[in-house]
């Protein structure tokens, strides 16, 4: 068995059905001859945003997988990589590296040693014996703890060595789960039941571990009610009664009262609770804490916590229900904040009813979304949005019911990125309705990849809104616009999208907005990749933007 044999071997063992991939590797041409199959992306930052939603949307079982050639391919998935990283994204990446008598040459890009800021863990293959140990510790690194990507650099003089056939006896990596000190429980569940307003904050960590049945379970025993980080965004229903919505940057009516004025201790569980308001909501100051995370990294990083459990997000969730039940003795705790949830939700959506119903041409971007989410079931959708305005309006509006229904993302916040995530969910949730919002600026930076999913069969839905500007520059852009229009950008992105192969209309009627997205479904249903260009006004109102009003 060769080298480059023996790494297909294992990823058909890890369940691994697709490879998303840029040539020159010989990895492709192996795994086709193993019965795996390639999507050829257009450039390797879409590729790892591809790998990137596959590995979100099957919550890393299996893990995305993503190959690229040494020098310029291995470059040009930097930035794609690094949102892995700080999204904590299970995919593994295997770059082709020069020979190794050639590689720590100056000036040889080297993988190995250029990633290692932004992978979990990185090894080159050096001795190609230890080809499977290799791999099997890259599986380890995917599977146990928190999640991210791993990297195996693969020198191209060892692709065809004659190797031994321990591959064959490679076993999938089972995941190890740990469970919080019982102590630590008690302690939490006394403060979550003398508190008089709890409420849990879920991150993507309940996702990965598939415990949003029972964060419900202890939203609904608690009577807390339960908001998300950006990136854990579908794990708790939000057509519950208790569902705050996502905390980020731009926050729901009923998620910005609550937790500004009637919270009293935070469950923060599956979150590393960082620093960083586009994903994470900033938390009012002395707000208790009780922190539940499966790294040690997270306990005490950003905020005094009263309480740390150290843990797998469903182990910490049931051990927690289990301990409340137990302090509880078959009571209920005597508090009920679902009226008042629902009365700020209608009064939230009342005063955003202007935006949300508006006839105005050009039209708003919230009148697309309100009318997307009006006649599309979230229940059989995957959403996602684009990095700058289009998440900021999506998030507060967007209600989310099933898990993984809507892709979260943003720390590392390349435009663009969703084209990439819709793509690589619709590989891995072919019966869902996968649909990317992006402005025009984010299509011009990966737009041609819309051409990947027409030619792969793989049929998803790009909205661009187009407003024929960089709306959220206006205030800092303002002496560069006047003198040169710096912010204006210019395209027809549907009789491009249509050129590239795909269904494509341009809307600019508000009235046509519904039809024209379920005719846009009904192509993807057919099979063809669609583009719906909705033409825009350069909106810059946002919901309670970094905890402001509206």
């Amino acid at each position: 068995m060769r080298t480059a044999d023996a790494i297909v071997e294992i990823l058909k063992r890890e369940g691994v059905s697709t490879l998303f991939c840029f040539p020159t590797t010989p990895i492709i041409e192996n795994a086709v001859a193993a019965g795996i199959r390639p999507v050829i992306c257009r450039q390797e930052r879409v590729g790892v945003d591809m790998a990137d939603g596959y590995a979100r949307v099957t919550n890393g079982k299996p893990p995305g997988v993503f190959a690229m050639q040494y020098g310029p391919g291995s470059e040009n998935a930097f930035p794609g990589i690094a949102t892995t990283y700080s999204d904590s994204v299970p995919v593994l990446f295997l770059p082709l590296a020069h020979a190794r008598e050639q590689s720590q040459v100056f000036p040889t890009f080297r993988s190995s040693r250029t990633y290692a800021s932004v992978t979990k863990q990185v090894e080159e293959i050096v001795v190609p014996d230890a080809t499977t140990e290799v791999m099997r510790r890259a599986f380890s690194a995917l599977k146990n703890g928190r999640p991210g990507p791993a990297m195996v650099e693969i020198p191209r003089d060892i692709v065809e060595i004659e190797i031994g056939d321990e591959a064959l006896a490679y076993r999938p990596i089972k995941p190890s789960r740990s469970a919080p000190d019982p102590d630590d429980v008690d302690l939490a569940a006394k403060r979550l039941l003398a508190a008089q307003a709890p409420m849990i904050l879920a991150g993507q960590g309940v996702l990965y571990a598939e415990a949003s049945n029972a964060l419900v379970e202890l939203s609904e025993l608690l009577q807390a009610p339960v908001m998300t980080t950006v990136d854990g965004k579908s794990a708790f229903p939000e057509d519950h009664a208790l569902a705050l919505g996502s905390g980020g940057n731009t926050f729901s009516g009923p998620g910005r009262m609550f937790l500004h004025t009637r919270a009293d201790l935070i469950l923060a569980i599956g979150c590393g609770l960082n620093r960083h308001q586009l994903t994470t909501p900033t938390l009012p100051k002395g707000l208790p804490i009780v922190h539940a995370t499966n790294d040690p990294r997270d306990l005490h990083k950003s905020h005094a916590t009263e309480v740390a459990l150290l843990g797998d997000a469903q182990l910490c969730l049931v051990s927690l229900t289990a301990a409340v039940k137990d302090l509880l003795g078959g009571k209920r705790p005597n508090r009920a904040p679902a009226a008042e949830l629902a009365a700020e939700r209608e009064a939230w959506l009342a005063r955003w009813a202007a935006k949300l119903q508006s006839n105005e041409t050009p039209m708003t971007p919230y009148r697309v979304m309100a009318e997307f989410m009006r006649v599309v079931d979230p229940a059989k959708a995957i959403v996602t949005h684009d990095s700058g305005s289009p998440r900021d309006q999506l998030l507060p509006f967007y209600r989310a019911t099933r898990p993984r229904g809507y892709l979260g993302w943003g720390k590392s916040h390349q435009l663009g990125t969703g084209l990439g995530l819709t793509i690589g969910a619709k590989v891995g949730a072919p019966d869902k309705f996968c649909v990317n919002f992006m402005g025009d600026a984010a299509f011009g930076m990966v737009g041609l990849d819309f051409e990947t999913a027409v030619r792969a069969g793989i049929p998803i839905l790009t909205i661009v809104l187009n407003n024929a500007t960089m709306a959220i520059e206006i205030p800092h852009m303002k002496l560069s616009h006047e003198k040169h229009q710096a912010r204006d950008l210019g395209g027809n992105y549907a009789n491009l999208a249509r050129e590239l192969g795909g269904w494509s209309e341009r809307v600019s009627e508000p009235g046509q907005i519904a039809e024209a997205i379920l005719r846009a479904k009904r192509a993807t249903e057919d099979g063809r990749a669609a583009l719906l260009e909705f033409m825009t006004s350069a909106e810059t109102a946002f919901s309670h933007r970094n905890g402001g009003a509206a």
